[in-house]
Order: structure tokens, then C-alpha cells, then sequence
């Protein structure tokens, strides 16, 4: 769940409840924080408390991550001061996510000619052949 609206005014959430806010386990989050994506503050004992911002941080983290963006970028992204270093980094992964996005529609196309097939062997298909070529012809191989 990606979802932001936890009610942070009261009081800070431990690593346990934003570990649970987002389906993560609380390794993850220890992780993000020893290569420099987390920084929550430490009270009694050295126990996290995630502030609001922490949280955003960590849905930022999340949705970062789901767009195929490395750790070391995901640091970039979030620590760049200047707007034209985070823009730098996001038009590079905005790049590398139009191909795989392009890749994966392509799949899935073949897929469906598959499925729309009814021939005993697929690759007498006439549509599926058309598709395949179709596809073929887009990626170059």
C-alpha cells in the first residue's frame, strides 16, 4: 500500500508500522538507511521514528523503485539539489523505462496473437506469423 494518508501528527511511526504502511519488511528499510536513502531520527535506545517526511521519502523510495530506477539513482534523484541534476537523472531512467515499457508491450502482444490462436501448431498461424514479423521487424533481431 503506497497510500499517505496515515496520520503522522500525533506521534511518529516506528520502523515496525511503516514497515507494515508499505509491505515491506524491516530489513528493507534498515538497508535503505545504511546506503544513505534514510536518515529517520533515533530515540531511547536507538529505536527509528519515521516523522511524515520520512514516510513521504519512503513512498518516493517505493514508486522509484517500481519504475526500474537502481538505489544509487533513487540517492540521486533525491538528494539533488539543483532541479536540472534530478531532472538529468530521471530523463536517463524515463529513457531506459519508454524501452521496457516498449519491450514488454511487444510481449505481450505475442502472448495475445497466442492466445487468439486455434491452429494445433502455432507456428502455421497466419496471424501469429503476422504478429511475430510485426514484432520482429520492430525490435530489429
Amino acid at each position: 500500500m503506497l497510500g499517505l494518508n496515515v496520520d503522522m501528527k500525533s506521534s511518529p511511526m516506528t520502523i515496525g508500522q511503516v514497515a507494515d504502511h508499505f509491505g515491506l519488511p524491516t530489513h528493507v528499510l534498515r538497508h535503505w538507511e545504511s546506503v544513505g536513502l534514510l536518515s529517520p531520527a533515533r530515540v531511547e535506545g536507538s529505536h527509528r521514528r519515521y516523522t511524515h517526511e520520512d514516510v513521504v521519502r519512503v513512498a518516493s523510495i517505493v514508486r522509484a523503485k517500481q519504475a526500474g530506477l537502481s538505489l544509487p539513482d533513487i540517492r540521486a534523484f533525491l538528494a539533488a539539489g539543483d532541479p536540472a541534476a534530478r531532472k538529468d537523472v530521471l530523463r536517463r531512467n524515463h529513457r531506459e523505462l519508454h524501452a521496457r515499457m516498449t519491450a514488454l508491450r511487444a510481449a505481450l502482444d505475442l502472448l495475445e496473437a497466442g492466445l487468439n490462436c486455434t491452429h494445433e501448431d502455432i507456428v502455421t498461424c497466419p496471424n501469429y506469423q503476422a504478429t511475430l514479423t510485426e514484432l520482429l521487424g520492430r525490435t530489429r533481431m
